[in-house]
């Protein structure tokens, strides 16, 4: 049965997903690339990067490669997908991710402007959504054929799956980082107390891995 999860998402020790001022010199806000360095010297992300050596090995490449296990779909933000804002202009930005994304199957962009799908090498296929997140999450677990539906972010998409009860898991990752400012995940989820129960959690020398799952 799908499931909609949320995988491998970097905070800060004060709660930040990403920093201030996202551009196209800094992706994931100002200093909120130092969250995700964990994961970029592990096997999975070097092998996707097209690396073949110098990986770490332990409890974090285990993460990071269950991260990527049984995903039939992606949703993900406007934000997430780009620093584009507001129309789409010309519509030649595809994403941060060259021409070959990493997911290899549909990934459902929410946003308030329309688009045609854009077809990319290696099975990615981005979809725009501009019906909101409901419709988003079921046409995104049609097209997970019975696989999971991985919400990639950023923190305002997440936050919206977890307000209306939709996320079934959560794997955070905690960085032992202070960034001050940018997005908070769980900004404004007073509620959520009670609706999850931390299922396990582990360190390794860089980061702590919590699996939460819904009550």
């Amino acid at each position: 049965m799908s499931k909609l999860v949320v995988r491998a998402v970097s905070m800060s020790l004060d709660g930040f997903m990403a920093g201030a001022h996202q551009s196209l010199e800094n992706p994931m806000g100002e200093g909120g690339m130092a969250l995700h360095a964990w994961a970029f010297g592990t096997r999975t992300f070097q092998k996707m990067f097209g690396n073949a050596g110098g990986a770490t090995e332990g409890l974090d490449e285990e993460f990071a490669a269950k991260s990527f296990e049984n995903n039939g779909a992606t949703i993900m933000g406007r934000n997430m997908f780009g620093p584009v804002r507001d129309g789409w202009g010309d519509e030649s930005w595809k994403g941060w991710w060259g021409e070959e994304p990493p997911f290899h199957h549909p990934v459902f962009v929410l946003t308030h402007h329309a688009r045609k799908p854009l077809v990319m090498k290696g099975g990615t296929t981005f979809h725009f959504v501009t019906e909101g997140i409901a419709a988003a999450r079921q046409r995104a677990l049609e097209a997970a054929g019975g696989k999971d539906v991985r919400i990639g972010g950023g923190a305002e998409t997440i936050r919206q799956y977890l307000k209306a009860g939709l996320v079934d898991e959560l794997h955070l990752v905690q960085a032992p980082i202070l960034l001050g400012k940018g997005e908070r995940i769980f900004e404004g989820l007073d509620a959520l107390g009670g609706q999850y129960r931390c299922e396990s959690f582990s360190a390794s020398k860089a980061v702590v891995h919590y699996r939460l799952v819904k009550q």
